[in-house]
């Protein structure tokens, strides 16, 4: 096999192959085969068809066009491999000459990866936000530990936003029951909007015994149909939170005092705000190296990524969200062609252990163990996309640790000190 490659713009080839006959004779034989495993003769067995009956019969055409249709993927692939391609979108293929028992030539035109020119990274320089620890924040992680402690006291009162009710929920369309519409003795917070719409302005005013029915859209139902559910309150109650003192800091937590605990939650928020430095730095880096540089994508790969994605919404012919979304999968291919880029030149590798981590953290996310969740994605064909997703996180940060990062004070910010040591709990997890 022989073959050339034209390039026709930055992210679009043309391969030109030259197949000999002898090359095909496996692919022709393998045709031969399936035809005969296929077609009915008389006085033949299914499969024992000899090759000339076969051609008689079916014709030498056929069985040419199917052994072609076989070739064309392998020696197609083989030709990309030969010219180091790094192929995507689907590819177009056309035969332009075939001479039996002597040779098949044909083209392939396809869209590919574009090659990126990247920077000298130790020249980049990066201003993440200053380390600062509000008492605003101070005071918000005593409110949320607060709320933890409270207790809910029933009251005879209307509902207001904020409390706790008890309610039992049937929903109906045209008058009748909807199939599993109906729920009792559900506890919801007033105001948090987590359930269905329009229920928290039905609740409001209502009391202990009081009923109210009021529209909205159903779930499960089609799209657009709504129904009309009603709610009845069976008891109201207010949350009471303990007053901020010492003796709230000795039950919440292992400190004997309020200050004890507010520095202690001042340490915690340090450490995740300079964490947060790492993140935002990483995302800073990857932006400015997208706007910096010329990385070309091809615009048949976004048109049908944007199609499938419009056509999963129903949305086709919204020429706004159309735009966006362009914008969107042109942004995230130029993202993945740059980490691929970096990945190629920097030669990373992941590791087991770092799959197996990626994997546990992300699984953890879905609420997943992550044996199924592993077990989920082997299901979908998504492991090499995880593999991807871990390669190019890991070859981000390979560059990222040559950056020059600083703060908005000039302060220069040592990205490597905030690797976690060891883990800690999180911002508001306290020992009792």
């Amino acid at each position: 096999m022989k073959s050339t490659v034209e390039t026709l713009s930055p992210t679009r080839v043309r391969l030109a192959v030259d197949v000999e006959y002898a090359e095909l004779t496996t692919h022709v034989d393998n045709a031969y085969k399936a035809i005969a495993s296929k077609v009915n003769i008389p006085g033949f067995r299914k499969g024992k068809i000899p090759s000339s009956m076969i051609d008689q019969r079916v014709g030498r055409g056929s069985v040419i066009d199917e052994a072609i249709n076989s070739a064309l993927p392998d020696f197609y692939g083989q030709a990309a491999r030969e010219h180091k391609i790094f192929v995507i979108g689907r590819p177009t293929v056309e035969v332009k000459e075939y001479i039996d028992n002597e040779k098949l030539s044909f083209t392939v035109e396809v869209d590919v990866r574009p090659e990126v020119t990247l920077p000298d990274f130790s020249k980049i320089e990066i201003t993440v936000d200053d380390v600062v620890v509000a008492d605003s924040d101070i005071d918000e992680q005593i409110e949320n530990l607060r709320v933890r402690f409270g207790t809910l006291n029933t009251v005879e009162r209307a509902v207001k936003t904020g409390d706790f009710v008890t309610i039992d929920l049937t929903a109906r369309i045209d008058g009748k029951e909807v199939e599993g519409g109906v729920a009792n003795d559900i506890s919801y917070e007033v105001g948090s909007d987590r359930m269905i719409d329009g229920l928290d302005a039905a609740l409001e005013g209502l009391s202990a015994g009081e009923s109210k029915t009021f529209d909205s859209q159903l779930v499960g139902q089609a799209e657009g149909e709504s129904g009309n559910v009603e709610v009845t309150v069976k008891a109201v109650k207010e949350r009471e939170l303990p007053p901020i003192d010492d003796a709230f800091a000795k039950l919440a937590s292992e400190f004997d005092s309020l200050a004890e605990l507010k520095a202690d939650f001042n340490t915690r928020l340090e450490r995740v705000k300079k964490m947060e430095q790492g993140t935002q730095a990483r995302d800073l880096l990857l932006k400015k190296l997208i706007d910096d540089l010329d990385i070309p994508v091809p615009d048949s790969v976004v048109e049908a990524e944007v199609n499938d994605h419009l056509e999963g919404e129903g949305r086709l012919e919204d020429a706004e969200h159309r735009a966006e979304v362009d914008g969107q999968v042109r942004s995230s291919l130029k993202s993945d062609f740059l980490l691929d880029a970096i990945l190629q030149t920097e030669d990373v590798n992941v590791t087991e252990i770092e799959l197996t981590e990626y994997l546990v953290r992300t699984s953890q996310r879905y609420g997943m163990a992550p044996e199924q969740f592993a077990a989920e994605l082997q299901k979908a064909g998504q492991i090499s996309q995880l593999v991807a997703e871990v390669s190019r996180a890991k070859a981000l940060a390979v560059v990222l640790a040559r950056v020059k990062v600083s703060d908005a004070s000039g302060n220069v910010v040592d990205l490597e000190a905030l690797r976690p040591q060891a883990p800690e709990p999180e911002v508001g997890e306290v020992t009792q």
